[in-house]
């Protein structure tokens, strides 16, 4: 790339520019998802901008701490959810609202309601902010079909009807990929613009990846499947080179590293989860449906995860997500496991 001749392009593709273009190819669409999606880019901004300070604002203490002024400060996780709340409930066009944040989901004010669902991780790894550890906003879409009678069980649908789903990750650079369905692209945000630019346009995952990426401290927890997969990993019997380990334990990090290199992300259940750690809702459903996009796929340890159908906004599931063939060969030992146990 030259980056001289980058500096003088005129002709950038911004994130709303790609998603009216989109929209566009739909005679019958009226600019609402657009909308909608325009103030879930106002959160990701905000939030980038409130990350970036804030060791300076003092925002990494815990909520509940009041500063100099004696006024309470909040914590950014909690900053985070009330500014995409906030945003997403003055778009006007969403009717119910998921957070990870929130135990109950929010409906909004009838005269604010529009047709879709958002459902969200506003400040996914929060954990690592203290350590300058990349975070990230995970989200997905849905369309309801009856805004004015809008119930939880609109809002427990399987992740394959999602419309759209996206996640921004705030780190050396703020970068947002989306999915409108019909392939996956990323942006990064022009501080000087204060636009999200089209950068990495169409991704595809490679086929076959190299790293393998896991919380390997649980190991002694794994079923057969995912160890025996883990141990190929590292001992590989075929004389191809073993495969590298690479684990942040922010999952926005971990998916954006295997979206691009390629590879395999797994978060398995284990005995002390059982029904594995990540929300269904928020972050296995928008994190699959990406995968899926990009060519790759994403595995419960049963069936497709796009297929799963929660029965709780917080419901959690195991996860084996990345490169094809990666996913392919844990599919392959989890039958292997089933056929041995049937018979």
């Amino acid at each position: 790339m030259d980056h001289a001749e980058d500096a003088h392009r005129t002709d950038l593709m911004t994130i709303t520019r790609h998603v009216l273009n989109e929209q566009s190819r739909n005679p019958e669409s009226r600019g609402d998802f657009t909308i909608l999606l325009s103030h879930i880019v106002f959160g990701c901004k905000f939030v980038a901008s409130a990350v970036n300070k804030a060791g300076l604002a003092k925002l990494i203490g815990l909520a509940g701490e009041t500063n100099v002024q004696g006024e309470e400060q909040k914590k950014l996780d909690v900053l985070s959810n009330e500014v995409f709340i906030k945003a997403l409930v003055s778009s006007g066009r969403t009717c119910v609202l998921v957070s990870e944040e929130d135990e109950e989901a929010t409906f909004v004010d009838p005269k604010l309601r529009g047709k879709y669902c958002v459902c969200f991780d506003p400040l996914d790894g929060s954990s690592n902010i203290d350590c300058g550890v990349s975070i990230g906003t995970i989200f997905g879409i849905y369309m309801i079909k009856d805004k004015d009678n809008v119930t939880l069980e609109d809002v427990l649908q399987p992740g394959k009807n999602m419309l759209a789903a996206g996640y921004c990750m705030y780190g050396s650079s703020c970068t947002l990929v989306l999915s409108t369905g019909s392939g996956v692209n990323g942006f990064t945000l022009d501080p000087s613009l204060g636009e999200f630019i089209l950068t990495h346009p169409d991704i595809k995952i490679p086929k076959k990846g190299k790293i393998y990426s896991v919380n390997e401290g649980n190991a002694r927890n794994w079923d057969t499947p995912t160890a025996t997969f883990v141990e190929k990993c590292k001992y590989p019997k075929d004389g191809s080179p073993p495969r590298s380990l690479r684990y942040i334990g922010s999952m926005v990090a971990d998916i954006h590293r295997t979206l691009l290199y390629g590879g395999i992300f797994l978060y398995p259940a284990d005995g002390k989860n059982p029904n594995g750690k990540l929300r269904v809702l928020y972050e296995v459903f928008p994190m699959s449906f990406l995968m899926e996009q990009a060519g790759g796929q994403s595995f419960t340890g049963k069936e497709r995860a796009l297929d799963l159908v929660p029965t709780k906004i917080h419901d959690r599931s195991p996860i084996f997500l990345g490169s094809y063939d990666d996913v392919e060969e844990i599919k392959a030992l989890y039958a292997e496991q089933a056929k041995s146990s049937s018979d």
